[in-house]
Parts: C-alpha cells; sequence; structure tokens
C-alpha cells in the first residue's frame, strides 16, 4: 500500500478479493483528486465495443483535461486493450484495472509485473487483527459498548472481507440510531439476517417506484421486529441522501453530472436506480416522504403485533405514487 501513496503511475492494477479496502483506496487516494472526471467501466461493455471506448477517453476536451478511468472486474480478455493503451501513453489520464484474485499465470498479472512503468498490488484478505480494529473504533466512535465475544462473531461473519464487515456494520448503525445501547441478541439478529433481499434492495425499488419488485420482495421476505426498524431507518437514510442528490441536479442542471459528483460515491450499478428514484420525486414529496417515514417509525413501535402490515403498506402505496 505504501506503492500507491507515493507513486504516480498510469497504469494499476489492483488485484484480490478484499474488495473492502481496495473501495476504500481507490476512494482516498485516488477519487478526491478526479472529483466528477470519473468514468467506470465494466469489462464486458469494453469488449463488446471496443472502438467506442478507445474514442471516449481518448478524446481531449478543454473542461475534462484529466480523467480518471475505473475498468471493473477484468480479467485476461482485457490485456490487448491495456497493452494498446500503453503503446499510445494518453495524457493526464489514470487507468485503474480492478480483477478477483489472479493466479501467477495469469496473463493480466504477468503484464503489470514485468513492466517497471505501471503497478501492480495485491489485495489480501484481512486478518482477525485488522478487522477487530476496524470494528473497535466503530462502535467506540457510536459510544456503544461491545464484548469481544461479538466482535469476534463480526469477525467470523465478515469472512476476511472489510467490504461485508462494514455492511453489517450499517446495518447495526441504522438500527441503533437514538439508542445508547445495543444487546448481543440484537447483533446476533441483525447481522445473521437470512433473506433473499436486503432492506436496501427493497428500499432502493420502492423508491424508483418498481411496484412489482417491491411487493415481490416484500412477500419472499419474513421480516422481525427488528428487520422493520432496519427498513425503516435505510428508507430515511436513502431519502435524506436522494434530496441532497436533487439538490445537486438543480445546481448542475444534470442528473448524470450530479449523481457522478455525489459523496459517498455511487457505484455504477446504483447509478440506474438512483436515476429513476429522481425522476420519480420531486423534492417536496421527498421532504414530505421524509417526515411521515418518521411517523410510521413511531408507529411500528408502539405496534409491534401488525408493524409489518403497517410498513408493507406504506412502502408500497409510496412505490404507487404517481408524480403531481
Amino acid at each position: 500500500m505504501n506503492k500507491l501513496k507515493t507513486a504516480n503511475y498510469k497504469f494499476y492494477l489492483l488485484y484480490g478479493n478484499n474488495e473492502g479496502l481496495k473501495g476504500e483506496t481507490i476512494k482516498n487516494l485516488f477519487e478526491k483528486n478526479y472529483l466528477d472526471k470519473i468514468h467506470r467501466y465494466e469489462e464486458k461493455e469494453i469488449l463488446d465495443n471496443i472502438i467506442n471506448f478507445f474514442n471516449s477517453i481518448l478524446t481531449k476536451s478543454f473542461f475534462d483535461s484529466e480523467k480518471l478511468i475505473i475498468v471493473n472486474r477484468a480479467t485476461d480478455k482485457i490485456v490487448p486493450i491495456i497493452e494498446e493503451l500503453i503503446e499510445k501513453d494518453p495524457k493526464d489520464i489514470q487507468f485503474i484495472i480492478n480483477s478477483k484474485n489472479l493466479e501467477k499465470k495469469s496473463n493480466l498479472r504477468k503484464l503489470f509485473e514485468k513492466e517497471k512503468s505501471i503497478i501492480c498490488i495485491p489485495f489480501y484478505e484481512d486478518n482477525n487483527q485488522t478487522l477487530n480494529s476496524i470494528i473497535s473504533q466503530f462502535f467506540r466512535n457510536k459510544k456503544i459498548p461491545i464484548s469481544q465475544q461479538l466482535i469476534n462473531i463480526l469477525i467470523e461473519r465478515s469472512r476476511g472481507d472489510r467490504k461485508n464487515l462494514n455492511n453489517e456494520l450499517e446495518k447495526i448503525e441504522n438500527f441503533s440510531l437514538n439508542k445508547k445501547n445495543i444487546t448481543h441478541h440484537e447483533i446476533i439478529k441483525l447481522t445473521n439476517l437470512a433473506d433473499n433481499y436486503s432492506a436496501s434492495e427493497l428500499i432502493d425499488h420502492s423508491l424508483a417506484k418498481n411496484t412489482r419488485k417491491t411487493v415481490t420482495i416484500l412477500n419472499e421476505n419474513n421480516y422481525s421486529d427488528e428487520d422493520n426498524i432496519i427498513v425503516i431507518r435505510t428508507l430515511l437514510a436513502k431519502l435524506k441522501r436522494l434530496l441532497k442528490i436533487c439538490e445537486l441536479v438543480d445546481e448542475k442542471n444534470n442528473i448524470d453530472q450530479a449523481i457522478s459528483s455525489f459523496k459517498p460515491t455511487i457505484f455504477w450499478k446504483d447509478k440506474p436506480l438512483v436515476t429513476q428514484q429522481i425522476k420519480s420525486w420531486k423534492k417536496e414529496e421527498l421532504k414530505n416522504l421524509i417526515y411521515e417515514s418518521n411517523e410510521i417509525e413511531l408507529l411500528i413501535k408502539k405496534n409491534s403485533s401488525i408493524a409489518k402490515n403497517i410498513l408493507s403498506d406504506f412502502i408500497i402505496n409510496n412505490s404507487k405514487k404517481i408524480n403531481n
């Protein structure tokens, strides 16, 4: 990692299964320098239209003189394209090639390891000590006491990847809003949901007004009392994010630019749903929905026996709302 901090290369290969650490590295060392000049591609997207890819990244614009190109899910198939880019030596562009674990015989890995002008960094699984530190810091910041036994459970469920761990910590953060303590039982329950769909996916489709998908997710999940709170707080968090993005749209007068410049970064796979959400709601409607969501949270806390029905009706009805 020290190589990345001091390096100023044009081409970087980040490989390994620790997506969480890769994401943090890209955010901390690269994204802050490029702001809204980041272009993300899937390898398949490039291979399906190579000419269009070269035209789009090599086109020089007065307003876009510097670019950061991130290629995700890269494999050996991308090697000829990387070799051509190295030969062309494009100015003011840096490339991050993001790949899963690569064996030594991988042509992509061999290319980056033999070339002195490009850099290759493996991202191995986090060890227990690293994950322990992340968990301890999270609960210390939240001023919530936690035992070593619970820390060990969270480490086990992260499966060596801080991305998995951060997902679990996000559940806990949403659930623990306005709470000074969280019990052993609550953490076990929160981090052991066996549902086919996450609360985040449910809310994303609801806010995009995909009613059929929303109903399917609700029908296929058996939410507990704790899950209901996670769902409503996930809704609140995403509503507040959506409201901020809408304000950026007003400022930039462009949805794509607003989404690209929003912090924390919205990943490429989420952009179509977020775009659909922006088009589905007006700012005043979002403000009203934030107020209503707070009221629904109080309601489901007071009526635990019918909480799931209250929450389901609220979410489905909002997914059916027609723009005024």
